[in-house]
């Protein structure tokens, strides 16, 4: 089966999500970015708020858009949200240079660093093979340009594919993203990660990313990823 992540900007909606069923409560602000940080201080706030009520909720959150190189200003924002609490901090990777050497340093902090490997241009299957190498807990596969298409336009299958089965034969969690919707619901299924995440499709009709978040809505993108039919 796979998970439902759902992106939340705050309490509120963090709250509806759980509500609805959401698996992990992921911490980003859309309106900042592709992987736009919420503030540290309501970041420790909803994670506080959440686990008096949802005690083993997993929760995440990004650290914000940095190039490979900022590894500095990386460090400091790393550490920062996972002394917030959270149980994963996402730290978005763009292939080219820098990318390696990002990888090995993240690889090294004191934190459950998860990478989100940026495949606007395609799946850097040598990258995606690195951060299996390295030992993260997981990997994700998304989008930074929210221009219209999706993680699956940008990405080919069969190379998709080939690097979750490498991650999972090394007990590595994969987790797709990057605009999905309906439309790709039978690539989620034929893929089967361990997770999908949501931001745009879980927010009201013709809102996109930046709208509210719908709980009706998450509520039915968690059974159509746990049945055979949408629902």
């Amino acid at each position: 089966m796979t998970a439902l992540l759902a992106s939340v900007r705050s309490s509120d909606e963090a709250f509806d999500a759980a509500n609805a069923g959401a698996d992990l409560i992921d911490l980003k602000e859309p309106g900042a970015g592709a992987l736009g940080g919420v503030a540290i201080h309501d970041i420790a706030r909803i994670v506080r708020e959440l686990r008096a009520r949802y005690a083993v909720r997993p929760i995440s959150a990004t650290i914000g858009d940095f190039p490979n190189d900022a590894l500095d200003e990386i460090t400091s924002r790393v550490l920062d949200v996972a002394a917030a609490g959270v149980d994963y901090v996402k730290v978005g990777v763009s292939p080219g240079v820098g990318a390696s050497a990002c990888l090995r340093h993240l690889a090294g902090l004191p934190a459950a660093v998860v990478p989100v490997l940026l495949s606007d241009d395609g799946v850097d299957r040598e990258l995606a093979a690195l951060a299996v190498r390295l030992g993260f807990v997981g990997i994700v596969f998304d989008t930074a340009h929210k221009d219209g298409r999706t993680l699956f336009d940008c990405v080919d299958a069969e190379g998709l594919a080939g690097c979750m089965a490498d991650a999972r034969s090394r007990g590595v969690m994969t987790a797709v993203a990057g605009s999905l919707g309906w439309g790709d619901l039978d690539r989620i299924r034929m893929l089967s990660p361990d997770i999908a995440g949501f931001r745009g499709a879980l927010c009201g009709e013709g809102l996109g990313r930046g709208g509210r978040l719908d709980p009706e809505r998450v509520g039915r993108w968690v059974r159509a990823l746990r049945t055979a039919v949408a629902v």
